[in-house]
């Protein structure tokens, strides 16, 4: 086999068709608007839940025991995500 051959058959790589292309863009744009939408309805459901809990209307009335098992629980969950964060960036 002479090198023109060998180049001219697996030196380029291959390419994509333009419909392929488009079909990829079309599914990135339903993926973002479905993630767009999937946040919102998430952000509403925990602006009802808040609204239900009365946390802040309990402390008011002096009992400070479910604001502060609110406020353990956020710092948790923000340390379990930092040192996962951490970790992943040693990657």
């Amino acid at each position: 086999m002479s090198m023109i051959f060998i180049c001219t058959t697996g030196c380029a790589p291959p390419q994509p068709a333009g419909g392929k292309r488009r079909s990829i863009l079309f599914v990135e744009l339903i993926t973002t608007a479905a993630l767009a939408l999937s946040t919102a309805v998430a952000v509403t459901a925990v602006s009802i839940g808040m609204a239900r809990a009365a946390v802040i209307g309990s402390v008011a009335h002096g009992d400070g025991a479910p604001l502060a098992i609110a406020i353990f629980m956020a710092v948790l969950f923000s340390a379990i995500g930092g040192l996962t964060a951490l970790v992943a960036r040693g990657r």
